[in-house]
């Protein structure tokens, strides 16, 4: 089981290097293109589209074919993508590289997830959030390198992503994974979509990826509007967000004897207050703690839902998990353009558009309290 979960990580880095590479090239690609942040939204709303189209059947293409094509495939998407992206010039363009981008994604992670699903026979959340640690350091890795070192330039990032890409993609032909359970493939389907619990959890990370790439793809363009420098701001979402994804997930990984409803609706409470406060607050050093320990609440919440659906649905896992993930990626659809539209042309609108964030935080808390006995397995 290590060993899968080490490639499933490997694989899982790139998802964390695509979900940040929008918010690390805003900037720069909006300053070269002459694009308002109305326009910016289209971007996202193409990636959160490629991301939810591919997950309604990425799910049942793992459970039939494997995991192992699945995750080849979205590597290729997304190194497509980024090329595409490594020379924007015209927002028809990007707006195809960001859907590319989203079908590499969601074959990615939806196929990661289903892959440590399958191996972890018990502890599967704690199996989940080891394996999504990935996440927050691919995360991290694409502002931190995009700042420090690429000069914020958009198409210097995008080099860098294929390079990451290739890699895993090298990795992945040469690592052994198993095949397709016979069992899953012909599990009856009918019977999975006739359960409330996946549409309940369904719904919390509908929710909640739209909280969570709120904050990838906004969050630095709104410190910088705020006055905060850009090299600055990349580092507050690599060094603060990411990094507090990635310390969260471990705490999560090594508190795992406690039950995932109560660390769930816990993080969702934090995640409110968190957001809340960052978009009253002001100076850099305030920004960087309550950024990081948004990160930190934001952590365990998707891989503790999933550990949950996986625990429930144990026959056509990967159809359930494929589809718990699009309506997750249906939240970034519906919230981009919403963004867009609350925020106006002005990137200083950005603070009133991004209260979405903690709204949603609460209605997420609120369905696990109202739904909580509709799910007698979220607290095992």
């Amino acid at each position: 089981m290590r060993m899968l979960i080490a490639i499933a990580g490997i694989v899982i880095f790139v998802y964390g290097m695509l979900a940040s590479m929008l918010g690390t090239i805003v900037p720069g690609l909006g300053e070269r293109l002459g694009l308002s942040t109305l326009e910016l939204s289209y971007l996202a709303l193409a990636q959160g589209v490629g991301l939810a189209a591919t997950s309604v059947w990425a799910g049942a293409l793992m459970d039939r074919s494997g995991c192992k094509l699945g995750i080849l495939a979205g590597l290729g998407a997304a190194i497509a993508g980024l090329t595409l992206l490594s020379h924007p010039v015209s927002l028809v363009l990007g707006i195809g590289a960001m859907v590319l981008l989203g079908v590499g994604g969601s074959l990615v992670i939806v196929g990661a997830n289903t892959l440590v699903n399958q191996a972890a026979t018990g502890a599967k959340a704690s199996a989940l959030n080891v394996l999504n640690l990935f996440v927050g350091l691919g995360g991290m890795a694409t502002p931190l390198l995009a700042g420090n070192l690429l000069h914020s330039d958009p198409t210097l990032t995008a080099y860098c992503g294929i390079a990451m890409v290739l890699l895993a993609l090298a990795l992945t032909l040469a690592a052994p994974m198993p095949r397709a359970r016979q069992r899953e493939a012909d599990a009856p389907i009918e019977g999975l979509f006739g359960k409330a619990p996946l549409y309940i959890l369904s719904s919390i990370t509908f929710l909640y990826t739209a909280c969570e790439f709120a904050m990838w793809n906004w969050l630095p363009k709104f410190l910088i509007a705020q006055g905060v420098p850009t090299t600055t701001a990349l580092n507050i979402l690599s060094l603060g967000f990411a990094c507090g994804m990635l310390l969260g997930r471990l705490a999560a990984a090594m508190l795992s004897r406690l039950p995932a409803y109560t660390v769930t609706l816990a993080c969702a409470v934090a995640m409110g207050a968190t957001s809340f406060a960052i978009l009253h607050a002001s100076g850099v050093a305030a920004f960087s703690v309550l950024v990081f320990l948004a990160g930190l609440a934001m952590a365990p919440v998707f891989p503790n839902t999933i550990a949950i659906v996986g625990r429930i649905f144990q026959r056509r896992s990967g159809t359930a998990i494929g589809f718990a993930i699009t309506c997750g990626f249906s939240g970034l659809v519906a919230s981009s353009p919403v963004i867009g539209l609350l925020a106006g042309p002005s990137p200083a609108g950005l603070g009133r558009a991004l209260l979405i964030i903690p709204v949603l935080s609460a209605a997420i808390a609120g369905i696990l309290l109202v739904f909580r006995r509709a799910m007698p397995q979220a607290s095992a």
